[in-house]
C-alpha cells in the first residue's frame, strides 16, 4: 500500500515539474512541449500516474486493481499539492502566473469542463498505451501538446496549478473532481468501445 501511495507520489512530483516549466514559458508552444518530459519520466520510471492507468480499468477491474489506482491517486494529490506549495513558495512569479490560471479554470461552466477532461483522458490513454506496447515515446511527445494547446483538463497537473496558485475554495474542490470523473471517463473510452482489441507488443 504504501509502495503503491508513493508511486503516486513520484508521478506527482514529476508532473509539479512539467507544470512549473508551462509556467515559466512565455510562448506557449515551447511550455506544452516541454511538460511532455513529466509523463517520458513517469512513463520510462513506471510510477503510477492516475490518468495513465485509468485506461486499463475495462481490461483489468479486480480489487488489486482498483486499489492500486486510487492509491495512486492519492498518491498524485500529495506529490501535486506539496509541488504546487514548494514552486509557490521558491518562484513567486510562478505562484502568480497558476492565479491566473485558477482563475480562468474556474470560469467554466460544468459540461465544458468536463468535455475538456474527457477527451484529456482520451489523449493520456492513447500516449500511455501507445508508449506500453509499441515501445516508443512518439505519442507522448505529440498527445501532451495537443491537450494543452487545445485547452483540455488534466486533473493531476490541475491539482498542481491550483495548489500553486494558493487559493482553496469548494469551487476548486468541484473542479477538480470534475475532472477527474471526465479524464476515467475519457481514459476508458477506447478500450470499452473495443474490448476485444489487444495492443500488440512492437
Amino acid at each position: 500500500m504504501v509502495k503503491k501511495i508513493l508511486s503516486g507520489v513520484c508521478a506527482g512530483i514529476l508532473i509539479s515539474i512539467g507544470g512549473a516549466v508551462f509556467l515559466a514559458c512565455e510562448n506557449r508552444y515551447v511550455g506544452a512541449a516541454l511538460f511532455s518530459v513529466a509523463l517520458l519520466c513517469i512513463c520510462y520510471k513506471g510510477y503510477s500516474l492516475y490518468t495513465g492507468r485509468v485506461g486499463y480499468i475495462p481490461e483489468k477491474h479486480d480489487k488489486d486493481a482498483f486499489s492500486g489506482l486510487f492509491l495512486g491517486l492519492l498518491g498524485n494529490a500529495i506529490g501535486t499539492i506539496a509541488g504546487g506549495f514548494a514552486v509557490r513558495y521558491a518562484v513567486p512569479a510562478l505562484g502568480t502566473a497558476a492565479e491566473a490560471l485558477y482563475d480562468a479554470k474556474l470560469t467554466q461552466a460544468f459540461p465544458q469542463t468536463l468535455i475538456r477532461a474527457v477527451f484529456c483522458g482520451v489523449l493520456m490513454y492513447l500516449a500511455v498505451s501507445i508508449f506500453r506496447f509499441k515501445s516508443t515515446p512518439i505519442a507522448i511527445v505529440f498527445c501532451i501538446p495537443v491537450f494543452i494547446l487545445s485547452g483540455f483538463e488534466h486533473s493531476i497537473a490541475d491539482i498542481f496549478y491550483f495548489a500553486a496558485s494558493g487559493k482553496v475554495s469548494l469551487a476548486a474542490f468541484g473542479f477538480i473532481w470534475t475532472v477527474i470523473l471526465g479524464n476515467s471517463i475519457g481514459g476508458m473510452l477506447l478500450p470499452l468501445l473495443i474490448p476485444d482489441e489487444k495492443p500488440k507488443k512492437a
